[in-house]
């Protein structure tokens, strides 16, 4: 499109929104740098790895401990940060890996980074899908920084690299069962290869736990007790900690119990004999905690979990904490190491008592996303859950944190979840997902409901599966396999308003793929059956985006009345998602029209609800419309301002829509 001679008047009325746009650009600020501090809580007493600990200290980039499980790797590492913070003042990162876990699936490297990126203080919805934009993004961030980043309990060397900052400045300290020789080639990582304790380091080790006039009042207890437990700090500090809570009982009986035993008995014989000394409640509630979904748990789960009030199962976890088989974590959460978590899976417990225990967790983890999704969406329809709220989630931001705590838990939950709490479960995690971006798991919890809904009586659960699957796909890019789900909600359902959003999401399909017309025609028809069936808001939205493809096809006028009367529609609604959405269409129409003063307005209208939102996507975008917009109208400075502005959130998103354009919104729009 040539460029239109830009006359007084035009530059008078250009004039008169500019103090908007420029309050506008000037609004957004990338974040101020953020210093996290994520390292658990420092390790109880600690004692010996003496030249460990001096090895650690010279530096290098990526270290690597390796060693057995239970032989100390992770106290190690956090004892070590802790006495070293001061070498590290923009901040420690920690991640478990749960490369080890008894339930088999590890931490993707995926979420690991997204949680680096939000500790950073990226905002969730400018963190990108791709696990390659992600690293970009978390090295430019780290570069120059000088972070120690522990990486936890890690399953192979893929898993670590899109972990690894760039340069040099950062310090890495990694733990896993395995050697992973990879970092070592590649990255010229030290190995540390940790062995079980001497007998200097076991014994002062018991010394720390159990005190000094305990151990020296009996030397003999304490050699046998050093030597049976062969220097597996585990077993020391399990060992310890049933010593030192019974003080009436003589060291020699501790040492007895382990006599005749084998290494391979050692860990779960000290395990056993824990649960001995505990009250019926205890041990079952230790058992029902391997079960419980997920890597780590709350009060208010593990609550529910035991059919307790809080106080008591806060007793309870508490009881387990000091006999060594819990840790607990950062924000009051609880987790178990892998080794203990795979002895508490085996032990006896009744089918019932697990089934109802793991029921009633489900339902808990159920009834609180369902509530905080309704504070997230209290306009929303949706289907009919049963359950008082169990959490309190009185506002947006309590509500979006709590889904950050919880979800690997949720997503845990769906596995072993019954049928309608499977469903309900991905309807509930829906729009967390997308404002989150977590596109890979709105398509797993989807796919896990579609399998549910063949179960259920609901007659739309079938075809709402799909339609989310459709959705899914078309984020994803899989637009043959986005058809495929959409046109099998079609054919399922007989409820005319389903077909219309399933007509509405193929028509996102069909315009993906360059097909405007096609597009057009899946959304006009969904305009018609939402406007017989009376259903406003999606009405509203179907305006919006008939008028954006009829622009597409070259009809602005057309295009233009039905996005007013969209943005009539949402003003009655009071629908500020469909406003921005609408504000933005009628830019769109502007600028392709060559009426650049009113895609200005329309822009800088869209622009402020964007970023009110939080929507950096289309923040950016919109600002790099107004680029164009800018230099249409002959004023080089704001273009380049607004330009700039779009490139620094590209650069935090790690996407670029255009990168042979870079500066197209330097020059005037063609």
């Amino acid at each position: 499109m040539e460029t239109r001679p830009v006359d007084v008047g035009n530059r008078v009325a250009a004039e008169a929104v500019e103090n908007i746009v420029q309050v506008g650009v000037a609004h957004f600020h990338s974040p101020a740098p953020v210093a996290p501090c994520q390292l658990p809580a420092v390790p109880g007493p600690f004692a010996g790895r003496v030249v460990e600990l001096a090895e650690l200290d010279r530096r290098a980039p990526v270290n690597v401990i390796v060693g057995t499980g239970g032989i100390g790797k992770t106290w190690l590492a956090v004892r070590w940060a802790h006495l070293r913070r001061e070498r590290f003042p923009d901040g420690q990162l920690f991640v478990d890996l749960r490369g080890f876990s008894p339930e088999g699936r590890a931490l993707a490297s995926e979420r690991a980074l997204r949680a680096f990126l939000a500790a950073l203080g990226v905002p969730h919805d400018a963190i990108p899908v791709d696990l390659d934009a992600q690293a970009a993004m978390y090295r430019s961030l780290l570069a120059d920084k000088q972070v120690l980043v522990v990486l936890d309990n890690a399953a192979d060397a893929r898993q670590v690299e899109p972990l690894l900052p760039g340069g040099d400045t950062c310090t890495v300290v990694v733990t896993s069962r395995r050697r992973l020789r990879d970092l070592i080639t590649r990255y010229d990582a030290r190995h540390l290869l940790l062995d079980v304790f001497g007998p200097d380091d076991a014994h002062a080790v018991l010394v720390r736990r159990l005190g000094a006039d305990r151990v020296a009042a009996d030397p003999a207890a304490v050699a046998d007790l050093v030597r049976l437990c062969a220097g597996f700090p585990l077993a020391l500090g399990v060992v310890a900690a049933n010593a030192r809570t019974h003080p009436g009982l003589p060291l020699t009986e501790f040492a007895a119990e382990l006599r005749h035993l084998d290494l391979p008995e050692l860990h779960d014989t000290v395990l056993t004999w824990s649960l001995r000394r505990m009250s019926a409640e205890q041990r079952t509630a230790f058992a029902l905690l391997a079960h419980a979904p997920g890597p780590d748990v709350g009060l208010p789960a593990a609550a529910r979990l035991f059919d307790l009030p809080h106080g008591e199962a806060r007793v309870l976890l508490n009881d387990l904490t000091d006999a060594s088989l819990l840790e607990r974590r950062p924000g009051s959460r609880y987790g178990m190491h892998d080794l203990v978590r795979a002895f508490a899976t085996g032990l006896r417990l009744p089918a019932s008592v697990r089934t109802e225990a793991l029921s009633r967790v489900v339902h808990f983890y159920t009834s609180a996303a369902h509530t905080a999704d309704r504070v997230i969406n209290p306009s929303r329809p949706e289907p009919v859950w049963r359950g008082d709220p169990p959490v309190e989630l009185p506002d947006l931001d309590t509500a979006q944190a709590w889904f950050d705590r919880e979800h690997a838990n949720l997503l845990a939950a769906q596995l072993v979840a019954d049928h309608p709490a499977a469903w309900h479960l991905a309807w509930c995690l829906n729009d967390f997902h997308r404002r989150r971006d977590l596109r890979h798991d709105e398509l797993a919890t989807w796919r896990t409901a579609l399998s549910a809904a063949d179960h259920l009586t609901d007659p739309h659960a079938r075809t709402r599966a799909h339609r989310f699957l459709g959705r899914a796909c078309n984020e994803l890019g899989r637009y043959d396999t986005a058809a495929h789900h959409l046109n099998q909600a079609l054919k399922l359902s007989p409820d005319p308003v389903q077909h219309a959003h399933a007509h509405r999401e193929l028509a996102r399909t069909w315009s993906q793929r360059g097909d405007d017309r096609r597009a057009l025609h899946h959304a006009t028809r969904a305009l018609e059956i939402f406007r017989a069936a009376d259903e406003p808001v999606s009405l509203a939205r179907s305006f919006n985006q008939i008028g954006w493809y009829t622009a597409c096809l070259g009809d602005y006028d057309t295009a233009r009345a039905h996005c007013r009367t969209s943005l009539a529609l949402h003003r009655e609604l009071d629908d500020p998602d469909g406003l921005a959405d609408t504000e933005n269409s009628l830019g769109h129409i502007g600028r392709r029209a060559g009426r650049h003063l009113e895609a200005l307005t329309h822009y800088t209208n869209a622009l402020t609800a964007f970023r009110l939102r939080g929507s950096t996507w289309q923040t950016a975008q919109t600002l790099s419309h107004l680029a164009h917009t800018h230099a249409a109208l002959d004023r080089p400075d704001q273009a380049r301002a607004a330009w700039a502005e779009a490139q620094s959130l590209y650069r935090r998103l790690g996407r670029f829509p255009d990168p042979d354009r870079a500066d197209a919104g330097l020059h005037p729009a063609r």
